[in-house]
């Protein structure tokens, strides 16, 4: 999906990869983030790209689905610290697990679907990219310039609730379905209780 479709670890264009119609991923929404985003597309942490086609999600998966997800409690996100793919400036969300748990239970109960078509390894670390559009002779500066620019309005967090099924139509991605995650502790990850 997306963020890093055109671009691969040693720096060069991903051969085979284009977003075909019936191209699904799951991603997490982070508008807090919009305005920080140079990319074409809203800010968003990807769970699973590419899931299933949208043409094999019936009825009883899109249930299959849910419940996954419903087993899953609420969490914040928080993003303080620029991370760098080649050719893709990004933000590093913590914790990750949150964003981990549902991608190893979804690629064990369907193990067709591998994380970027296995481009950048089995489990390739959560992030939320902000710039993806320089190469490597202009990477480095611009992407330096842009994080000094940036970091004031870090850190940022956002809570989430749900996971979002997108479905690419063949020009855009457009929001099919989300997926509510339970409420957890009266709705309040541990880590903001008060003791």
């Amino acid at each position: 999906m997306c963020a890093d479709r055109n671009v691969d670890v040693s720096g060069g264009a991903v051969a085979g990869w284009p977003d075909v119609p019936g191209d699904t991923a799951l991603t997490i929404k982070v508008p807090p983030a919009d305005p920080l985003v140079r990319a074409d597309f809203p800010a968003h942490v990807t769970v699973l790209y590419p899931f299933l086609h949208e043409s094999r999600i019936d009825a009883a998966t899109d249930r299959e689905i849910a419940g996954l997800f419903a087993g899953h409690a609420a969490f914040t996100l928080t993003f303080d610290t620029f991370g760098r793919f080649p050719g893709v400036l990004c933000l590093a969300p913590t914790p990750h697990t949150p964003v981990t748990a549902p991608t190893q239970h979804l690629t064990a109960h369907w193990p067709e679907t591998v994380p970027y078509r296995g481009i950048f390894g089995a489990s390739p670390a959560p992030h939320l990219t902000i710039a993806n559009d320089e190469g490597p002779a202009t990477q480095d500066t611009v992407y330096r310039t842009l994080e000094a620019g940036l970091a004031p309005r870090l850190p940022l967090s956002c809570r989430v609730e749900a996971v979002h099924l997108i479905t690419w139509d063949g020009q855009r991605w457009q929001d099919r379905t989300a997926y509510p995650l339970a409420a957890g502790t009266c709705g309040v990850d541990a880590s903001q209780r008060s003791e």
